[in-house]
């Protein structure tokens, strides 16, 4: 024993102590102790354990409220969105708030170690366009709580979406089936009408003939010389004719399916009711003057595709006779009319939006040709038989009232002035104006909304895609 605390006293350095001296060989000893370098490196170690502790729990702890927060930054997102679907634009504010709150919690609930509660979300309606934000707070849990001092790391956030929804529609389809409608739908079709009529009596013999497949109760009156003694408008469809009317009938009821299948696109709601000209207004029992109707304004659309198979050319009496006692002079397309009784048929339009009324859209049909009994006109005239261009009147007055008009203009034959198919009504009164009836159809109309078809042209095709563009016109006009 004596031995080892010898040796240690040695290492130390520390002489024997002498009675005398006894404070100063301490002193001496704590000196150099202070001064030595050996263990400091273990020392320091274990004096930064502490704060290294403190950083790492700290990091680790923010590290994972981070993540939680991106995780729901998305959740917001995806409650927002899921508020503005084509589905949901339909539905109630209300209705709305419920289901981003129900979207947030479906996704915040598989996230561990979070505290959370039902995100505020706010729903705002501005005609079709709405907006949804959702603002959520919450608190992630730390796991170096004791080091902290501090349970739990607060988080929050928020997230908007808008989305403007496609409008509901009232259309509204006037269509022409005077008989100028009757004119063939092909180059062919009007070939073999004026060869099988070119030599008829009423003609003369002189090679006239006749396009138009007018339709007659009693054609024996006008001496047409047709086999049987059958109209041009069956005689027509003998030879397999098919004329704009028929076309336009056919046109109409594809249209159907096309609103059909846009309205389930857009998750919209269409309504559709069909006119045709009347210059009797006694047509219908109780009918409107100037107005047929062929369907009353309808959301099923299947019916009104059926209505539409009805469509066809206006039957006359004979030449000049709308009936047996009524000589109109064949003025059968009083433009002012029918536009005058469908702007009071049509209700003021609204912007569509599932909590206002339907926007109103008119489409009008027509080779562009006034036709009507008159006192006044824009072109010369006998001063009772009125052939213009139409007056587009009302359709400013209805496009002042909000209301959009598409125009298929199915462009009006021009007619040769001599020889094989010459017409000389035509060349007295139409031709002088011929020029003119595009740009005025396209006048009526609301800009953008305009489209015309030739001899040979696509009917179908055309109304479908004027159809389109009022659909996208009154989504962006709203």
């Amino acid at each position: 024993m004596r031995a080892a605390i010898k040796a240690w006293c040695t290492y130390l350095r520390v002489p024997r102590l002498a009675p005398a001296a006894p404070a100063a060989a301490v002193t001496a000893t704590l000196a150099r102790f202070g001064a030595g370098q050996t263990g400091n490196v273990a020392v320091l170690f274990g004096l930064s354990l502490v704060p290294i502790g403190l950083l790492v729990g700290v990091s680790l702890d923010f590290s994972s409220a981070m993540q939680k927060r991106s995780l729901l930054n998305a959740a917001a997102d995806a409650a927002a969105l899921a508020a503005v679907t084509p589905a949901m634009m339909n539905q109630s504010e209300q209705t709305v708030a419920t289901a981003a709150q129900n979207m947030f919690a479906a996704q915040a609930s598989g996230i561990p170690a979070l505290n959370y509660s039902a995100p505020t979300v706010s729903v705002t309606t501005s005609g079709l366009t709405r907006t949804v934000t959702v603002n959520y707070a919450a608190s992630s849990v730390n796991s170096f709580a004791s080091i902290l001092g501090q349970a739990a790391w607060p988080i929050s956030g928020s997230s908007q979406a808008a989305s403007s929804g496609a409008p509901n529609i009232n259309f509204y389809l006037l269509l022409d089936n005077s008989p100028s409608m009757a004119l063939p739908a092909t180059s062919g079709g009007i070939t073999a009408m004026i060869n099988a009529t070119k030599n008829a009596p009423s003609s003369g013999g002189n090679g006239g003939g006749c396009a138009f497949a007018c339709h007659e109760f009693n054609p024996s009156s006008d001496n047409l010389g047709n086999p049987g003694g059958i109209d041009n408008y069956q005689l027509a469809k003998n030879l397999n004719v098919v004329t704009r009317v028929q076309n336009m009938a056919s046109a109409t009821q594809s249209l159907m399916t096309t609103a059909a299948a846009t309205e389930a696109s857009n998750n919209a709601t269409y309504q559709v009711a069909i006119y045709t000209m009347d210059p009797s207004g006694t047509v219908q029992s109780g009918g409107l003057k100037g107005l047929y109707t062929v369907q009353q304004l309808t959301s099923d659309l299947t019916a009104a595709q059926q209505a539409a198979g009805n469509i066809d050319v206006l039957e006359v009496y004979s030449n000049n006779y709308l009936t047996r006692s009524t000589n109109n002079n064949d003025a059968d397309t009083d433009f002012s009319s029918a536009m005058s009784q469908i702007n009071g048929v049509m209700p003021a339009p609204g912007t569509g939006a599932p909590s206002d009324t339907p926007r109103e859209v008119l489409f009008i049909v027509s080779d562009g040709v006034d036709d009507a009994v008159s006192s006044t006109c824009s072109q010369p005239f006998d001063g009772t038989r009125c052939q213009q261009p139409f007056n587009t009147t009302w359709c400013t007055t209805v496009k002042n009232r909000g209301i959009l008009i598409a125009v298929l203009y199915t462009v009006y034959l021009p007619l040769p002035k001599t020889g094989v198919g010459s017409n000389s009504w035509y060349n007295t009164w139409i031709a002088p104006f011929q020029s003119q009836i595009s740009s005025n159809m396209q006048s009526c109309a609301t800009s953008g909304l305009f489209f015309s078809v030739t001899t040979d042209g696509d009917i179908t095709s055309a109304m479908q895609t004027l159809f389109q563009q009022a659909v996208t016109t009154a989504r962006l006009t709203q």
